[in-house]
């Protein structure tokens, strides 16, 4: 299968899961269990879906504004509800072999957040010696 319809069913799949989520379609409860005020699937996010090649195979990647271990719980949660999901996007993509979904945790937006606040903090701190030393 071409790279340009693989990016795009994985863009496909993205969007379906996401909307199961926020639906709540996905009845288990590590993924839709109320924390604070908000249930954990408005945290969760669907980053992106890394189709194969010849369709086996796709990595969801997950990731959310949560504390690692809430995180990987509804990273297990979509897991074991791999095969609901799974059977249910394959009913509405026609498509003649739809692949093994495996969810993911994908810390890499909040090491970006980190990574952004160190690197203000570092700027702070060289303008206040800048000023210092004037």
């Amino acid at each position: 299968m071409g790279e340009y319809r693989l990016l795009r069913l994985g863009e496909q799949i993205r969007g379906e899961i996401a909307n199961m989520m926020l639906r709540g379609e996905i009845k288990d409860p590590r993924v839709n269990s109320a924390t604070a005020e908000l249930p954990l699937s408005t945290l969760l996010t669907i980053n992106r879906v890394e189709v194969v090649s010849d369709l086996a195979y796709a990595k969801v990647f997950v990731s959310g504004y949560l504390p690692e271990d809430a995180l990987n719980k509804g990273v297990k949660g979509l897991q074991s509800a791999a095969g609901f999901i799974q059977s249910s996007i394959a009913k509405k993509l026609r498509i003649r072999k739809f692949p093994k979904l495996t969810f993911v945790a994908d810390t890499s937006l909040r090491d970006g957040f980190n990574m952004v606040q160190r690197l203000n903090e570092i700027e702070t701190q060289d303008a206040a010696i800048a000023k210092n030393n004037e």
